[in-house]
């Protein structure tokens, strides 16, 4: 099943350097910026930089996020007032067509870990930029799709990294909002994990008497404990407070979150 999920978040490479020195950022025009990573790239873990083309909202705040992870970012957008909004706050922010391979390869994006296309606002721009990443041949793409019809376009180009920011917050929202837990994630479609209370009717017992996994079919994979999370062992006691990281198929991880 093709992975949806987005960048995982980078260890710095640097960690003795204040959080700062990784915050300045230069906006630069095209011309000068040909090694938007320096010479260092080669010596430096995989997925430690990593390319933003398009800086929208969803784009930006994924930009923004990987950089206080650690990464280097290079992000890339058309518009120029979107560029200056991002000066100083990513290791690189640049103006220009990200649909021109004469462009890209200036900055050095064909020599890049990772690169999330993150246009939303024009169908063509997204499709041409996403194409030429393949030719480019980038392993690790992202792309932002606005529809279904998009992501079977981004699909058939041959990405296997499709995000839906949208459509997935809603699906996940309905979830929330319907059912008592405090957080939802989808592994993949039919397989969840849940962030719930304890039930009231376990409260007080060793976990290996609940039979979760043989009744219910859910799994507690850690448990939040005066403040820290923990992985328990079958003879952990289940405290009214306490919050759990739930395993399972949807529907029965939503179904014991519904018995608090």
């Amino acid at each position: 099943m093709a992975d949806t999920s987005i960048p995982q978040p980078c260890q710095p490479t640097h960690p003795e350097r204040p959080p700062e020195s990784r915050r300045r950022s230069r906006h630069r025009g095209l011309g000068s910026l040909t090694k938007p990573f320096g010479d260092s790239a080669s010596g430096r873990q995989a997925g430690q930089n990593v390319v933003v083309l398009g800086l929208g909202r969803f784009g930006t705040g994924l930009a923004l996020e990987l950089m206080e992870s650690g990464c280097e970012v290079l992000g890339v957008d058309v518009r120029e007032d979107t560029v200056q909004s991002l000066n100083g706050l990513l290791t690189h922010v640049v103006r220009a067509d990200t649909t021109s391979e004469e462009a890209m390869r200036q900055l050095s994006v064909h020599e890049a870990d990772r690169v999330v296309v993150s246009i939303g606002g024009t169908l063509e721009a997204s499709i041409l930029t996403t194409s030429l990443m393949i030719r480019f041949g980038i392993e690790n793409i992202w792309a932002k799709a606005n529809n279904e019809s998009h992501e079977t376009i981004l699909r058939q180009l041959g990405v296997r990294h499709v995000v839906h920011p949208e459509r997935d917050m809603g699906r996940r929202l309905a979830h929330l909002v319907r059912v008592s837990m405090e957080d939802y994630v989808e592994v993949e479609p039919g397989f969840v994990i849940v962030r719930t209370g304890v039930p009231r009717d376990y409260v007080g017992q060793e976990l290996r008497t609940t039979l979760f996994r043989e009744k219910l079919g859910v799994s507690v994979v850690a448990v939040k404990d005066q403040g820290r999370w923990l992985y328990p062992d079958r003879h952990y006691v289940l405290q009214a407070d306490d919050t759990l990281l739930v395993a399972g198929p949807t529907r029965k991880a939503e179904a014991f979150a519904e018995k608090r």
